[in-house]
C-alpha cells in the first residue's frame, strides 16, 4: 500500500495519495493548485498512473488542483452530487465506491460544514474533509454550512465507525497530523456536548473572521469543468438531438467510458460498447479494440460518459493515437436522458 499525506502550508491543507502498489493506478484526495507541480513529481517517483482526483467538497481556501490535474494527466474529476461545481466526470453519492485498481473508498455524505461536503471510509481510516478536524469541526456559517446537519454527520455516522478508525482531515492549523475516532469522541472539545442544540450553539458562536482567499478560491472552485465548447467548433462534438436521430446509423460506433458501477446505476445507450477509460489509452492505439475497429470497419467513434468530460478527453486522446473519425456526445449521459434518449 502506498500513502502519502501532503501537506500545503499556506492553506493548511492535507492531500492524500494513495495506490496499492508501485507501477499501479493512483486517487488523490483534496489537492492544492500550488502543488500539482509537486504531486506530478511524485508520481513519476512511485511509478504511479493517477486516474481519479476527488475533492471532499468545494473548498474556500484554496484552489483546488482538479482541473489542472484532469488537464495534466487526464484523470478522471470526482466530487458530491450536491456540488455546485459546473463540470466534473463523476458524481457520487452515499452508499457509491470510488474505486482504483487495488484501492476501494466507500463514499460518506457528511453535510454541516458546506452541503456537498462527503467523507471517504478506506479500511482502518477515514478521510473527513472539513466535517470533523483534529479536535474541532469545520465551521457551519458560509457555503450553505448547518450546523445540525454537521451534528448529524459527526453523531451519526463518523463517529459510529469503530473507535480505532484514524481520522485524516482535510486540514489542521496546530500541525497534528492524524487522530482515531476514539481520541476525537473524548477530547475534541466541541463534541463535549449533550444535545443537538449544545452544538449548535457552539457553532453560531464562533465569530470566526471568512477565509482570506474565500472571493477568490470559491469561485474558481465552481468553474474547473473542460470546456467542452472547444470541441463542437472543430466539428468534434455530437449534441444529444443528432444523437437521436443517428442512434441506428450503423456507420457510428457509440463507446461508453463510464465503469461498471455507473453504468449499473444510469444505464447505458442501446447499443454501445463499454471501453472504461481507464483503459482508454491501450484501447485506441495499434492492437486496441477501437484501433483496431475504426481501422477495419471505417465507422466514425462516438465518445460518451456521465458529463461530457472522460468522452472530451477520449476525443483529444483518440486523435493523437492516430485516430482519424471520432467525436464525442456533448453532455454525457446527463443530457441524453434530458433529451429523452433511450437508455437500456
Amino acid at each position: 500500500m502506498i500513502f502519502r499525506q501532503l501537506f500545503d502550508s499556506e492553506s493548511s491543507t492535507y492531500t492524500y495519495l494513495l495506490a496499492s502498489r508501485s507501477g499501479g493506478e493512483a486517487l488523490i484526495i483534496d489537492p492544492v493548485l500550488d502543488k500539482v507541480d509537486r504531486y506530478l513529481q511524485l508520481l513519476e517517483e512511485l511509478d504511479l498512473k493517477l486516474i481519479k482526483a476527488v475533492d471532499t467538497h468545494v473548498h474556500a481556501d484554496h484552489i483546488t488542483g482538479l482541473g489542472a490535474l484532469r488537464d495534466r494527466t487526464r484523470c478522471i474529476t470526482v466530487m458530491g452530487e450536491q456540488s455546485g461545481v459546473d463540470v466534473v466526470s463523476m458524481r457520487v453519492s452515499e452508499g457509491d465506491t470510488i474505486d482504483v485498481d487495488g484501492v476501494s473508498l466507500d463514499v460518506i455524505y457528511t453535510p454541516g460544514h458546506t452541503n456537498d461536503s462527503y467523507s471517504f471510509l478506506m479500511g482502518d481510516r477515514v478521510f473527513t474533509g472539513d466535517t470533523l478536524l483534529i479536535r474541532g469541526t469545520g465551521r457551519t456559517d458560509f457555503q450553505n454550512g448547518d450546523p445540525r446537519a454537521q451534528y448529524d454527520s459527526i453523531f451519526n455516522k463518523l463517529l459510529k465507525l469503530p473507535d480505532d478508525t484514524l481520522v485524516y482531515p482535510a486540514h489542521d492549523y496546530k500541525g497534528d497530523t492524524v487522530s482515531t475516532i476514539a481520541e476525537e469522541r473524548a477530547f475534541n472539545p466541541r463534541l463535549q456536548v449533550s444535545s443537538e442544540a449544545e452544538y449548535v450553539e457552539i457553532m453560531e458562536n464562533l465569530d470566526l473572521a471568512n477565509p482570506k482567499m474565500m472571493d477568490v478560491a470559491v469561485p474558481a472552485n465552481l468553474k474547473i469543468g473542460l470546456r467542452q465548447d472547444n470541441l463542437e467548433g472543430l466539428g468534434l462534438s455530437l449534441d444529444c438531438g443528432e444523437g437521436l436521430g443517428q442512434l441506428s446509423d450503423p456507420s457510428l460506433i457509440l463507446v461508453d467510458l463510464r465503469d461498471e458501477k455507473e453504468r449499473d446505476k444510469e444505464g447505458v445507450i442501446p447499443g454501445s460498447v463499454h471501453a472504461p477509460y481507464p483503459d482508454l489509452d491501450e484501447q485506441v492505439h495499434p492492437g486496441g479494440m477501437l484501433h483496431e475497429l475504426a481501422r477495419t470497419s471505417g465507422r466514425r467513434i462516438v465518445f460518451y460518459c456521465a458529463y461530457g468530460e472522460r468522452s472530451a478527453m477520449a476525443v483529444e486522446a483518440a486523435i493523437e493515437a492516430g485516430l482519424k473519425d471520432v467525436c464525442h456526445l456533448a453532455g454525457g449521459m446527463e443530457a441524453w436522458k434530458a433529451a429523452g434518449g433511450p437508455v437500456a
